[in-house]
Order: structure tokens, then C-alpha cells, then sequence
């Protein structure tokens, strides 16, 4: 496959958030409810992102801070980083701190080098457990937003914004290295489109307008940023 098709993906984040729960979701579309805390894994797959198809490469680092002096330099490396906390764990968020500041080095380093800056989502996961909720989505945003992120909320157990948080990351990917190829300003034919919102359910035959957007569920009208 063509190198431009090659898309390497780096999962980090504190641990217990939901980094392997998503990962295995998008790779062997399955979940786990057990943890079992990873020092690092790596996983291949491919998909069909806007009629192109890409080689993904996925490493699925450790978050246990005891472990995390073992992040390799080839991680840092990465096209592209999901940085994952867990909504019901305020202190999940604050932990991405440690794992921006290494990537933010890496992309000063890449831009002093002429390289392409690795593309950074945000993604706070299990956000089927509203009910244990202990970051809000504004707050999650906010977060991103400062920081130059995407962000998107996830489930890996009911499959929410799981195949969406990956195809934006490709996506942007693909965006960054055009932009480098045209000098920071890319013609408008050549821009990636954006990521379309979560699908929503179609209506009930026969339901009047009202009728079906009560019966749409709450994860689809999720949006991304």
C-alpha cells in the first residue's frame, strides 16, 4: 500500500479510561468490561474513509503513571494522537496534561524540522454512564479547544462516535499533509471535507415530524468538534 495511504495512530491517556475498550472496538469490533492495565499493544487494520482506502497502525499505550517512562520514541512518531479520559473520572482529564506537553514538544520539534504536526483529538469515553457523570461535554470541549484539538465524546460498550473518531483523525491527517504539500494555504478543490454528524435514526413510518425527533435516540444527535 502506498505510504501516503499509512496512517499511524497513537491511544493515550490515563488508565482505566477506555483506551483498549476502543481500540478493540474499532480493530476486532468487540468490547471488554474487564480491565486489565497494558503496557503497550499494537494492532493493524484498514479502512474506506471517502472512497480511499488506508492502513491504520494503532498503538495502544500504557496509562498507569508507574508505566509510563516505557512510552517508546516511535510513539511520539505518530501521524496522529486520541488522547482518551473517562467522564465519570474528573482526574482522568487532568492526567492528559502529562501526554500533551510530551506531544507538544514533538510538534515544535516536527514544525522546526519542516515536518507535518501530528493531528490531536480529544475523546471522553463511556458517555453511555451519564447517570455517573463527572465532566460535561462543555467542559471536555473547552478543554480541546485550548489545547488545538478535535474533540468527540465516545462509548466503547454501545459503539458510540467510535468508526466517526477514527475517520476524523484520518481525515485531518490527510488534510495536514496537504497543507504542507501547498505551503499552510490549500487550494478549496483540495480540502477535506468534515466529518458528518453521528446518522440519526430514520423516522417511524407514518410519525409526523415531532413524533420522530422524540423517538431519536440521544447518541444520535451527537455532534463532533
Amino acid at each position: 500500500m502506498d505510504d501516503d495511504n499509512r496512517i499511524s495512530i497513537t491511544v493515550c491517556g490515563d488508565g482505566g479510561c477506555g483506551k483498549s475498550s476502543i481500540t478493540l472496538r474499532l480493530v476486532r469490533s468487540q468490547w471488554t468490561h474487564e480491565y486489565d492495565p497494558t503496557i503497550e499493544d499494537s494492532y493493524s487494520v484498514t479502512r474506506t474513509i471517502d472512497g480511499q482506502t488506508y492502513f491504520l497502525m494503532l498503538t495502544d499505550t500504557a496509562g498507569q503513571e508507574e508505566y509510563r517512562g516505557l512510552w517508546a520514541a516511535s510513539n511520539l512518531r505518530s501521524d496522529a494522537f486520541l488522547l482518551v479520559y473517562d467522564i465519570t473520572n474528573a482526574a482522568s482529564l487532568d492526567a492528559l496534561d502529562y501526554f500533551m506537553q510530551m506531544i507538544e514538544i514533538e510538534t515544535e520539534q516536527r514544525l522546526d524540522n519542516g515536518g507535518v504536526p501530528p493531528v490531536k483529538i480529544v475523546a471522553g469515553n463511556k458517555c453511555d454512564l451519564q447517570g455517573a457523570r463527572q465532566v460535561r461535554s462543555q467542559q471536555g470541549l473547552e478543554w480541546a479547544r485550548k489545547r488545538k484539538c478535535g474533540f468527540m465524546e465516545t462509548s466503547a460498550r454501545e459503539m458510540v462516535n467510535i468508526e466517526e473518531t477514527f475517520a476524523l483523525l484520518v481525515r485531518r491527517v490527510v488534510e495536514a499533509r496537504r497543507l504542507q504539500i501547498y505551503g499552510g494555504v490549500e487550494p478549496a478543490s483540495a480540502r477535506t471535507q468534515p466529518l458528518a454528524p453521528v446518522s440519526e435514526k430514520p423516522a417511524m413510518a407514518g410519525a409526523d415530524d415531532d413524533d420522530a425527533r422524540n423517538k431519536r435516540s440521544f447518541w444520535s444527535r451527537l455532534r463532533c468538534w
